[in-house]
């Protein structure tokens, strides 16, 4: 089933008709579709309009690529045949999987666990949709399978082996921000210098808006007092990726209790130290493998990680007090509440 969450991130892009840019009129121009079971939606400055709706195909059609190599519900993609010979042989890959794959690996190991990959065989218990838990017994049964040290990646033979049969491999936590990276580099690749990429929560900006300021892109007010969305702060960004990690995406209330689909890889349940995180790096694949971890992790163990890696972020914790990495402090605008 597709879904079309409300963007984590909402774009404040001031679109402009003709723009003068060093002496060339430059105009921004976007495109908006539903691609890897989310909104895609890009914006790029160009002098030419024939040439920025060429480029931003050509980036849409590399993310639908992408996409499909490692969709953890299909049973065409790459990573669903990894899944499927876990304990059997190693799967050979396309150079994309692959670095996904090193990058979440690395990920898991940089944060001790606290993003982990191998956590779909959990994921596959719960039922956000229809408001269904799994029950302790069925967690507990599964949970010794999540373990990223089980990944065996062979990069000289481009393979890919899960060692204990039932694992299962989710690179949902990463590779949104991953397909960013990519549809840069097609930009880059494509005469494009200048544009903003926002695959749901993940976002890249790269180069500057047409009038020479960098990029805005509002951080949701993970706790809405309305039903429209509400931004919480407003960061500038260039050449600089943003993801984010909130509660309010998908979940359900039973018995009084929030379940939402932030899990703990350790406990097999919703982590609940923080209620939004916001990573900011050089790419996609950093913030995105980061934000989970870091929300899992909480902001005192969250924070002395982000420190280590060199990465910043905007962090609201469960008890609804924000905390802001010294990076990109002066980037930040935060809005003025009632």
């Amino acid at each position: 089933m597709t879904r079309y969450p409300l963007l984590y991130l909402i774009m404040l892009i001031a679109v402009t008709s003709a723009i003068s840019c060093t002496g060339n009129k430059a105009s921004t121009y976007k495109k908006t579709r539903p691609l890897m079971d989310t909104i895609v939606s890009i914006t790029v400055a160009s002098a030419d309009k024939d040439s920025a709706e060429k480029a931003i195909d050509s980036a849409l059609s590399e993310i639908e690529r992408f996409g499909n190599l490692i969709d953890f519900y299909s049973d065409k993609s790459e990573l669903s045949e990894i899944n499927r010979n876990a304990g059997l042989r190693p799967v050979r890959v396309s150079p994309e999987t692959m670095d996904l794959i090193v990058n979440a690996v690395a990920a898991a190991e940089r944060s001790g666990g606290a993003f982990d990959p191998t956590v779909g065989v959990i994921v596959r218990l719960w039922d956000f949709a229809n408001r269904k838990m799994p029950s302790d017994d069925e967690i507990k049964l599964l949970l010794p399978l999540v373990n990223y040290r089980d990944i065996i990646v062979d990069r000289d033979n481009s393979t890919v082996f899960l060692k204990r049969k039932g694992m299962l491999m989710d690179l949902g936590g990463i590779a949104k921000g991953y397909a960013a990276d990519l549809a840069v580099e097609s930009f880059r690749r494509n005469g494009i210098s200048s544009g903003l990429v926002a695959i749901a929560g993940d976002i890249r900006a790269f180069g500057l808006k047409p009038d020479g300021s960098e990029w805005n892109v509002g951080i949701k007010n993970p706790r809405q007092t309305s039903d429209k969305d509400e931004i919480m702060a407003k960061i500038r960004l260039k050449d600089r990726a943003i993801s984010t990690a909130g509660d309010y995406e998908r979940f359900f209330i039973l018995s009084g209790k929030k379940y939402h689909h932030i899990l703990d890889p350790k406990t097999g349940y919703p982590a609940y130290k923080s209620i939004s995180v916001s990573v900011v790096a050089d790419t996609g694949a950093l913030t995105d493998g980061f934000d989970n971890a870091v929300f899992v992790l909480g902001p005192e163990k969250g924070l002395k990680l982000l420190k280590e890696m060199g990465l910043d972020a905007v962090i609201t914790d469960a008890n609804g007090a924000t905390h802001v990495t010294d990076g990109i402090r002066e980037k930040l605008t935060f809005e003025k509440r009632d």
